[in-house]
């Protein structure tokens, strides 16, 4: 499966079709339209041609009408490429990902925490202390968050 950005819509006529009326001086690449993001009533710019938008009321914005179509209605990318009909099948096999478990950033929070549990476990057996069968229960479940996040991101 590969995207082709060449299949997207024309930004005008897909932001037509969605309902939007375009308004703005003929020769501007630039018209104005209602904001689907908070409501607001002309304070959306469109880029006819790129299909660019940006809202000067709540700050929404974005390069083309993938990231529109994309904003609009909660999709990941593959499903708002696929209900746009760029996404075209090359006939080569694709392995379904396994979603992260977790955001970036969180994964990041979590192995940062785990990692800093490890490392005090570690002090206290380097200066002699015995540790709990409870503390050697959640450094293994430590070091299996971690194992789990490493295979997800790697």
């Amino acid at each position: 499966m590969t995207f082709i950005r060449e299949n997207l819509p024309e930004p005008l006529a897909y932001y037509e079709g969605a309902g939007l009326t375009l308004t703005g001086p003929r020769s501007s690449k630039w018209k104005t339209t209602r904001c689907v993001f908070h409501g607001g009533s002309d304070s959306m710019r469109v880029h006819i041609e790129r299909g660019a938008f940006v809202c000067m009321a709540c700050g929404a914005k974005g390069g083309d009408i993938l990231a529109y179509h994309m904003a609009e209605f909660g999709l990941e990318f593959v499903d708002a490429v696929k209900a746009l009909g760029a996404w075209v099948d090359d006939g080569k096999p694709h392995a379904p990902r396994r979603p992260a478990p977790l955001s970036p950033a969180l994964a990041v929070n979590v192995l940062q925490f785990e990692a800093n549990l490890a490392a005090i476990a570690a002090c206290n057996v380097a200066n002699g202390v015995q540790l709990s069968d409870q503390d050697r229960a959640r450094l293994l479940t430590a070091s299996g968050r971690i194992n789990h996040i490493l295979g997800a991101y790697a």
